[in-house]
């Protein structure tokens, strides 16, 4: 994005006459943060403990080791993986802490002036499929998307360049035409260099935790300002 651009997007000034779609991430940009860092930072740790007889400390610093030997690869946001790596049932778990799934304050009226508009509004997440299912269960955000697309569908993390090129065959869209709102700046490099034309980043994707430095990009504290929409 280059600077004009990202000063416009600092505005809410997309320029919206060259948007046709809307790809939006779920975790730390549509929802809360929180709740994720939470479940894998706390509560993940509290039950792993339980189970190996370990104190939370000794837990939580095994855990974070084998959480960043997999990080940026589908298999740290794959379900499945985890719980077969931890012997633990992570969708279970993640239903104990559901309570914590929060929407980010403007969100539905974003996604309902999206919908409103006649452009294309698509969900793509990393998210392996069951987290999907319970959030939007929970959510009911899926009722505002023409599309819901995981990285699992791709076979490949956002991170990887190669999504992008391959999302195509999935959710075929004009990169040109395309605004892309993401939490995290691995992401929003590699759908740069796919050559996506607008791209933002998020202030406070664990609205608990200080604004994130969004480096090179613009960022939202609220989707409100990118309203209203033409």
């Amino acid at each position: 994005m280059n600077g004009a651009r990202a000063a416009d997007a600092t505005h809410g000034m997309v320029d919206w006459e060259r948007v046709d779609a809307v790809f939006l991430d779920m975790d730390g940009t549509l929802l809360d943060l929180y709740f994720d860092n939470h479940f894998w930072q706390e509560h993940v740790p509290m039950r792993y403990a339980q189970k190996r007889s370990l104190s939370v400390a000794a837990a939580r610093a095994e855990l974070a080791a084998r959480y960043r030997s997999r990080a940026g690869t589908l298999e740290w946001y794959c379900v499945d993986f985890w719980s077969r790596e931890l012997d633990l049932d992570i969708v279970a778990l993640k239903q104990e802490v559901a309570h914590l799934i929060a929407v980010h304050p403007d969100v539905r009226d974003f996604l309902a002036a999206v919908r409103q508009s006649g452009r294309r509004v698509v969900l793509v997440t990393n998210a392996h499929g069951k987290s999907l299912e319970l959030k939007m269960r929970l959510t009911g955000l899926d009722l505002y998307f023409d599309a819901l697309v995981s990285s699992h569908q791709v076979g490949l993390p956002k991170e990887d360049a190669a999504f992008w090129v391959d999302l195509h065959k999935i959710e075929p869209y004009v990169p040109a035409r395309t605004l892309m709102v993401d939490d995290s700046l691995p992401v929003l490099r590699a759908a740069r260099s796919a050559g996506l034309a607008y791209l933002l980043a998020v202030k406070y994707p664990d609205s608990r935790q200080p604004l994130k430095d969004s480096e090179e990009f613009a960022a939202l504290g609220s989707f409100r300002e990118l309203l209203p929409l033409p």
